[in-house]
């Protein structure tokens, strides 16, 4: 006499095909998650040798960044424009940035403006942006934020904002900074060719020479 508990052989390939089913979606699911996560790492492959001309450059005012190049990737990072609607690096293709993360409660945030502005007066264009990203957190930090940027009257600063924190904490968490200013030097992808934690003399040959060098790797 057959089990009456055990499955039918009729009823097998039935489950067989259920669980070969189940396991084509999960991988699928997998791999597109994987793929919409955080950039490829063939879209951020280590480079060394332009992270070092950037470091070769940074001396005098600008000593205190680093060249890096590890591979690290930005393209999904996401943040508010001064509407509100939402952007990510990947949305400045083409372009490479210097993001700057800063606070209107932060002082020597607020005295590097006008020296990241002055270098977005001459230097914004097709292939390069200085690109500021506010922290002011909480329901009045937009307008803390803009009133700060309507005093200082900047030419060339556009406000992005992230309320929420959470750009600054990845790289926290990445331990790529960890107080503000903070700025990420970005190529073309979105990928990290250069760290500074903390201010620096922007508009100054020195920086003129990070930003060259950046152009030109």
């Amino acid at each position: 006499m057959s089990d009456p508990a055990s499955p039918s052989p009729k009823l097998r390939p039935r489950r067989v095909l259920a669980v070969v089913a189940l396991s084509a979606l999960v991988a699928l699911a997998l791999t597109f998650w994987l793929g919409n996560a955080a950039p490829r790492a063939t879209e951020c492959p280590v480079q060394a040798e332009k992270a070092a001309k950037i470091d070769a450059a940074a001396v005098g005012n600008l000593a205190a960044l680093n060249g890096s190049g590890q591979g690290r990737g930005y393209a999904d990072m996401a943040f508010l424009d001064e509407t509100g609607k939402p952007v990510t690096i990947a949305d400045f293709a083409g372009k490479k940035l210097l993001v700057n993360f800063w606070a209107s409660w932060c002082i020597p945030c607020r005295a590097e403006m006008p020296e990241l502005d002055a270098m977005a007066t001459e230097y914004n264009g097709d292939d390069f942006m200085v690109l500021p990203i506010n922290l002011d957190i909480g329901d009045g930090g937009a307008a803390k934020a803009k009133t700060f940027m309507d005093e200082g009257a900047f030419q060339n600063l556009p406000l992005y904002a992230d309320p929420t924190f959470k750009v600054f904490d990845r790289l926290k968490t990445q331990a790529v900074a960890i107080g503000l200013p903070a700025t990420l030097l970005l190529d073309e992808k979105g990928c990290e060719l250069g760290v500074l934690q903390g201010p620096a003399t922007w508009a100054s040959q020195d920086g003129h020479n990070v930003i060259e060098a950046l152009l030109g790797v």
